[in-house]
């Protein structure tokens, strides 16, 4: 069941939104050649309990982190490690969330650290812009299939996977609810889009094919080929107006 939030409900998710962007810039400011993956989850951990809020990631469905720290050819839900240290050249997707007052918020951000190589770059810059695309595609009389369609439509054309195995959300009184919003589709299909709707968008992009595994540890998760992955996430409410992006990013080092 879709649930659709009050304008009440929206005031309070808006603050765990806030506070969930907050853990992300937390982030990035830490992101460096020589730091852990497991600084990178403390700096988050750290921001949300600063404002008031629990980490929603932690300890979900028994996940060890604050944060999922994934790098190069991670695609999502890297566990971050006191042994895992960042690299020049590297690019790192943090994703993560708080709870306030019983609401959640959840965003992501791939991160360059230190100078990163132009084709890295690019698929950073492409995999933004569709999240972008995907949420300007979310309009109250929509469909769902028209956000994953203007996601698959941005990325490839230049030869980029869109990772099918794991898709976008409604989000808001759970991490997860109802609908589903996949970064691949027709348009016309799914669930109606409505207004006080609540999603988290999120493409997830492979520089190549868009086929991938899962380690043992049951998590993390990779791309079949090797090739590299970026992420970008927001959550965002539909409106009577158009969608509205409640994560506002702090730092976003890739605005053009």
């Amino acid at each position: 069941m879709i649930r659709v939030k009050t304008a009440a409900e929206l005031e309070k998710m808006k603050k765990a939104c806030a506070v969930s962007a907050g853990a992300l810039a937390a982030a990035g400011q830490v992101i460096r050649p020589g730091v852990t993956t497991a600084e990178v989850d403390a700096a988050v951990e750290s921001y949300i309990l600063s404002q008031g809020g629990v980490p929603n990631f932690k300890g979900y469905n028994g996940f060890p982190g604050s944060a999922c720290v994934s790098l190069n050819d991670t695609v999502i839900h890297g566990i971050p490690s006191k042994g895992e240290v960042l690299r020049e050249g590297d690019i790192v997707s943090v994703d993560c969330g708080a709870i306030v007052d019983g609401f959640h918020g959840d965003n992501a951000y791939t991160f360059p650290c230190g100078a990163i190589a132009p084709e890295a770059e690019k698929l950073l810059r492409v995999t933004r812009e569709s999240l972008f695309r995907g949420i300007a595609a979310a309009v109250p009389g929509g469909r769902v299939g028209d956000i994953g369609h203007a996601v698959q439509s941005c990325v490839e054309e230049y030869g980029y996977g869109v990772v099918k195995d794991f898709v976008g959300h409604g989000v808001g009184f759970d991490l997860h609810e109802a609908p589903e919003v996949p970064n691949f589709g027709h348009p016309g299909r799914g669930a109606r889009l409505t207004p006080g709707m609540t999603l988290a968008i999120e493409p997830m992009i492979n520089s190549g094919d868009w086929r991938v595994h899962i380690l043992a540890d049951g998590w993390t998760v990779k791309t079949r080929d090797g090739g590299l992955s970026a992420h970008f996430e927001h959550t965002i409410v539909i409106t009577s107006d158009g969608p509205q992006i409640l994560t506002e990013w702090q730092v976003d080092p890739w605005k053009s």
